[in-house]
């Protein structure tokens, strides 16, 4: 099969010197150099990398969307015969508070993310990892996450965007102070951050108007819906090297958050990024490679993970949801006079990379031919959130757009 695929290819190509397709042309057809191993089945992608006495890892999740984590114990699940490791959140050191560094369109707040891959103090969402176990193979890693006893505290919880912003709703977090408000508040809310643009007097353009349309929209959370799910191999050798096989749209990206979170010298991490099946933006951050490099360090084999399609949905990341009321002003020509709107997204229990994004929300009405002005107001809350292809500009797009 793969010989036929590679003599059609061979047969395609119009430099025979070269023995390379020629792209002289507009409308030619480029080779895809990945294209002969998918269509044969020899691309690897993250399920289909193994090594010998490789161990299988399983992550606990949290069953509560919002709960106090008062005691872990592992040491029935650690006493099962087959199980090599445990880890929780003994075995990721804290981040300390400030530890952000801007990376392009996005925030990485590492405090955040050791705390998105293993709940600490709170589980903040449902499916919020609280431990992860290694086995000899599947079975005994499922019976040993059974044996594994979480003492909560169950706390309420929101999820809504409008129920979350109101002053009596469940606090999330009590670290977090709303940001560009001025002056700055003294007491934690649900509200990340606020973003005000506006150019103008709003006020004005819409009386020159004569249709003032005013509406409210809400959208869901939408998962990028790729078709492979999270999967890594981890392997930890004597001298504290490691290599790590992973899917993901940025082995380099993977390899220093892993280092950073482990307490690594990023030299002495390897990242290999496998065939993968999909991103979209979801596959930008690390969810199981740090738990596989800590099981395989503390198990001495390598360890296997890989999400089931109900973990995906549940712990990864989807595009956020949002809350959005627009006003806009226009004459009976079509000229559009003025704009006013406030578009509330969820940003989630870690919001840091949602703020880099909210002034692309924002700025979406300048791209209209207007006479006037417009004024908009972001705020940004809710469970843990990743972008899809374009953050937030479908969302915020479609109300001005309708």
């Amino acid at each position: 099969m793969a010989a036929a695929v590679e003599k059609i290819i061979e047969n395609r190509t119009d430099d025979k010197v070269t023995g390379r397709k020629s792209l002289k042309w507009v409308g030619t057809r480029a080779t895809r150099p990945d294209g002969v191993d998918k269509v044969t089945g020899r691309a690897k992608f993250g399920a289909d990398t193994y090594l010998p006495n490789m161990l299988i890892g399983k992550v606990l999740r949290s069953i509560h969307a919002h709960a106090r984590i008062v005691s872990i114990d592992a040491s029935k699940a650690l006493a099962l015969p087959g199980v090599k490791a445990v880890v929780t959140r003994d075995d990721f050191s804290d981040q300390p508070v400030g530890a952000v560094q801007p990376a392009g369109e996005m925030i990485i707040n590492y405090r955040d993310m050791t705390r998105n891959i293993m709940a600490r103090e709170k589980a903040l969402f449902e499916g919020h990892p609280v431990a992860a176990v290694a086995a000899v193979n599947d079975r005994v890693a499922r019976q040993a996450l059974e044996l594994i006893d979480v003492d909560y505290e169950v706390l309420p919880h929101v999820i809504d965007v409008d129920e979350a912003m109101k002053p009596d709703a469940p606090l999330l977090r009590d670290d977090l102070i709303t940001e560009g408000v001025d002056p700055a508040p003294e007491k934690p809310s649900n509200i990340a951050k606020r973003v005000e643009f506006g150019h103008g007097d709003v006020e004005t353009g819409f009386g020159l108007a004569d249709v003032v349309i005013e509406r409210e929209f809400k959208t869901r959370p939408v998962h990028q819906g790729y078709i492979e799910p999270h999967a890594c191999l981890a392997s930890f050798t004597e001298d504290g090297q490691a290599d790590l096989w992973c899917s993901t749209q940025g082995h380099f990206v993977a390899r220093g958050h892993c280092a950073r979170l482990l307490g690594m010298d990023v030299s002495k991490l390897r990242v290999t990024c496998s065939e993968i099946g999909g991103g979209f933006g979801g596959k930008t951050v690390v969810y199981l490679e740090p738990l596989a490099l800590a099981l395989s360090r503390k198990a001495c084999q390598p360890v296997k993970m890989v999400m089931t399609r109900d973990e995906v949905f549940r712990a990864s990341g989807p595009a956020c949801g949002s809350s959005m009321w627009v006003r806009i002003g226009a004459t009976h020509d079509g000229q559009i006079t003025a704009a006013d709107a406030t578009l509330k997204f969820q940003a989630g229990a870690f919001p840091a990379r949602q703020f880099r994004r909210l002034p692309n929300a924002v700025l979406r009405p300048t791209t209209w031919n207007m006479c006037a002005a417009w004024d908009t107001t972001c705020w940004s809350t809710g469970p843990k959130w990743r972008p899809t292809v374009h953050p937030v500009h479908p969302s915020a797009s479609m109300p001005l757009s309708l």
